[in-house]
């Protein structure tokens, strides 16, 4: 069973692509056809292609690694950011920062400079400053929430990034291939599929194409980690289960001594009886 019904693709928008003077040639094999100008996209294939997407999300999930959802167009900022969320992950919804990838480095630097400034709010550092220096500081930590808000707690490079249309995030795509990170995209009519790992011909300017694309991935993800979740259980029960031997091992031997030691006393009361007689 597919994780996307046709009906919801067609209720969402998702085969609607760009005008046909608008097109890329390599999206051929992903049309059906073209009506009043338009292209339709193939939706058989989209389903087909959403199903690898989904499995591939969700085995990521399960070894435990990180997706990083990108898409800073306008119709896409709140899908991205709420599905992220949702599956506990990361995102870029505003301004992908060039070497966000690539200088990871340095983007780390400008993170740690954001929770610096969050410490120095709660750790009381706002009352004693003046307030002219009070107000660039929450000015600067608004600048920064805005652009790595959406990473700052992820812990190093991604496993893999979930793109709305790479045409706009064509640095984020480049960096991405150039670390040999693999790359999920919505791909519109108007995009080239050879930049992408695993292609999802959608319409990627339709707000609710854009939300049933990302939720779907989403759940993707959280059926994955609910498996790396229950496997780290496991481990852990085992763990305990091989402490709580060892500990009865240890009592067991204790026992042991102790009955060798009682024993030993025993005979050495009897000799002692013995040479006092």
């Amino acid at each position: 069973m597919s994780n996307v019904s046709m009906k919801q693709l067609l209720e969402a928008g998702v085969h609607f692509g760009h005008q046909t003077r608008r097109w890329n040639p390599k999206m051929a094999p992903y049309i059906f056809t073209e009506r009043n100008g338009i292209y339709i996209i193939d939706l058989q294939q989209t389903v087909k292609l959403i199903d690898n997407a989904y499995n591939y999300v969700r085995d990521i999930a399960a070894k435990g690694g990180n997706i990083l959802f990108v898409g800073t167009k306008k119709q896409a900022q709140e899908s991205v950011r709420d599905e992220a969320e949702r599956a506990g992950q990361y995102y870029v919804n505003h301004r992908w920062l060039g070497g966000t990838l690539t200088n990871w480095n340095t983007i780390q630097k400008r993170i740690k400079y954001l929770k610096d400034i969050y410490t120095m709010e709660e750790d009381g550092t706002f009352d004693v400053l003046p307030k002219n220096e009070v107000s660039q500081l929450i000015k600067e930590r608004e600048k920064l929430e805005r652009n790595l808000g959406g990473i700052k707690d992820m812990p190093g490079k991604p496993d893999a990034l979930f793109v709305v249309d790479p045409r706009k995030e064509y640095i984020a795509i480049s960096e991405a291939r150039k670390l040999g990170i693999p790359v999920i995209a919505m791909v519109d009519t108007n995009c080239d599929p050879d930049e992408v790992d695993i292609v999802i011909p959608a319409n990627d300017d339709a707000i609710r194409a854009i939300k049933l694309i990302a939720q779907t991935l989403a759940d993707a993800y959280i059926e994955g980690s609910q498996g790396q979740d229950n496997l780290e259980e496991e481990l852990t029960a085992s763990a305990e289960e091989t402490t709580e031997e060892k500990e009865e091992k240890i009592i067991e031997i204790s026992d042991e001594d102790k009955v060798k030691t009682s024993s030993l006393e025993d005979l050495a009361e009897i000799v002692e009886g013995n040479n006092e007689e």
